[in-house]
């Protein structure tokens, strides 16, 4: 492996008109090692330090602004993305911090001359218990993450900026610039890059960004708060002279997030007095009804993905790996995604043996889905279509063709679950009549075996680190009395091996089961796979 030294520095990117919400947060105590160094406090970055830490990962998070990142910017959770926080600790709290997307309200002549629904509600099934995409303002999101973080022990290093950093086939060692100006080094096993579409740690690695050309293109995003607007209303205005303004009630606030399109060749001001101006110009609201600029930002459409996902020790994630345009609210979720595919791979390296090789298998698997979803993204702005529907639920997302992912049973129809899926939820009883849903058997760090239809006997698994249910039979842990888990999964006899961020790797008959399983966790596990058996 190569030897790395390079030099980086950080750049401003948001203008900031009002504190945060978030609890601000300077640097404490920097170890001087630790299992993985993330740099930036994103929901990204955030979402990995969850991960890890409740692996039992050392994990510690620098970020280079001095308080959780403010503004709204990216609102929309989608369904996966719930599905990930619901295992991760935080779904109830983002349920409450949250809420629906009202109908589009357009203005024409100082009064509602139009309604629409924009996006496409979707009833919730056994399956697929969360059909919605969930607004909640980015500012919020990451207050809720950075709060489960440290409910577990997390730290993040706030006003803390990565420097430069070094590797070689061991460690990664990051230096680091701390508020008072003092430096710090640290030496971690592996580095993550989630630091945004400026990332440093891209560019120290000289790693390029490409993707299409877009139609140029400039806004004034802000987060206000405004007299003489319900909150009823995803508000619309499109002045004659061109552009347009936008101004959505963000849920469990008494704030609004203002889009104000401006010529692309323009510098626009962000000061609170601009921000008024500018909104008074494009809208039928006075200047004076705009009460407060609480963030404002510049917003500039461009989209692109690295060709490399990892270098050495060091891996890319989120925006530092690929950017997209907001259309279709694809790219926060896609991001929070890396986090979980890299999360649970860099924990059975760290501490169940797993070979290195695992983690190459977070750029095949992700890569693909991000180019996937940027295709779309960027298809979604160029279209000028506002409507959004349940393709972009990312439900859909799958790895048929990684190398983790084993499909045994033959015939199987390319429309049913396959190896590769999400593994999708169903509610079920215990044998004692509990109400139980598979989501709660997969929640966790552990690996899961559920076996439908036939008695498998499996020698004894370690149950923290691999957990058995039996649905049906003689021996039954789970009853399918309903018959949902034989919709969602088949009703033939079956063998399913899911992984820690809920996907089947292996799908296998019952004839197979023990031999192709322990097959699959000795792969997982490596050396320390004679220890799942008791």
């Amino acid at each position: 492996m190569e030897s790395v030294t390079t030099a980086v520095s950080a750049t401003s990117a948001v203008t900031a008109t009002g504190a945060t919400s978030a609890t601000a947060a300077t640097a404490g105590v920097t170890p001087p090692t630790v299992d993985v160094l993330i740099s930036g406090a994103g929901p990204t970055g955030l979402a990995l330090a969850i991960d890890l830490t409740r692996r039992g990962v050392s994990a510690l998070v620098v970020e280079r602004q001095e308080r959780l990142s403010p503004g709204g910017r990216g609102t929309g959770l989608q369904p996966r993305t719930q599905e990930v926080y619901e295992d991760l600790g935080v779904l109830e709290a983002i349920q409450a911090a949250g809420g629906d997307y009202p109908p589009v309200a357009m203005w024409e002549d100082g009064r509602i001359a139009s309604r629409h629904q924009l996006i496409e509600r979707v009833d919730p099934t056994p399956s697929a218990p969360y059909s919605n995409v969930l607004m909640v303002p980015q500012w919020r999101n990451v207050e809720v993450l950075h709060a489960r973080l440290q409910s577990l022990g997390g730290n993040v290093l706030f006003g803390t900026e990565l420097t430069a950093f070094d590797q070689d086939s061991e460690t990664v060692r990051a230096h680091l610039t701390l508020p008072d100006g003092g430096t710090r080094t640290v030496v971690s096993r592996y580095l993550v890059a989630a630091d945004g579409g400026r990332s440093t740690v891209r560019r120290g690695l000289g790693i390029g960004m490409s993707g299409p050309e877009l139609e140029e293109g400039a806004a004034v995003l802000a987060d206000i708060r405004v007299d003489g607007l319900d909150r009823d209303h995803w508000h619309r205005w499109m002045p004659p002279g061109g552009g347009f303004a936008m101004m959505l009630p963000l849920a469990r606030t008494d704030l609004f997030q203002s889009f104000i399109a401006v010529p692309p060749e323009s510098t626009p001001e962000t000061s609170p007095d601009a921000v008024r101006a500018l909104i008074a110009a494009h809208t039928h609201l006075t200047a004076d009804q705009i009460r407060e600029v609480r963030w404002s930002s510049v917003f500039r459409p461009r989209v692109g993905m690295v060709d490399r996902f990892r270098v050495g020790r060091i891996f890319l994630a989120g925006d530092a790996a690929h950017v997209h345009t907001p259309a279709g609210g694809q790219g926060l979720n896609t991001s929070v995604q890396d986090a979980y595919n890299l999360g649970w791979k860099l924990a059975q390296v760290l501490r169940h043996g797993a070979p290195d090789t695992l983690l190459d298998t977070y750029e095949s698997e992700r890569r693909p889905i991000a180019a996937r979803i940027l295709d779309t993204s960027t298809r979604l702005f160029r279209s000028r279509s506002m409507r959004r529907g349940r393709d972009l639920h990312q439900l859909d997302i799958g790895y048929r063709e990684s190398p983790l992912t084993q499909e045994l049973r033959p015939d199987v129809p390319e429309d049913e679950l396959r190896a590769g899926d999400r593994a999708p939820d169903a509610p079920c009883t215990t044998t004692d009549g509990r109400p139980f849903r598979l989501f709660e058997a997969y929640r966790g760090a552990h690996f899961t075996v559920l076996a439908l239809g036939a008695y498998v006997e499996l020698a004894p698994l370690d149950g923290e680190l691999v957990r058995v249910y039996r649905v049906g039979g003689s021996k039954a842990d789970l009853l399918d009395s309903e018959g949902y888990i034989g919709d969602a999964y088949g009703s033939h006899p079956g063998i399913f091996l899911i992984r820690p961020d809920g996907y089947v790797a292996v799908a296998t008959s019952a004839e197979k089961a023990t031999e192709c399983v322990n097959e699959a966790l000795s792969a997982y596990f490596g050396t320390e796979a004679t220890q799942l058996v008791h």
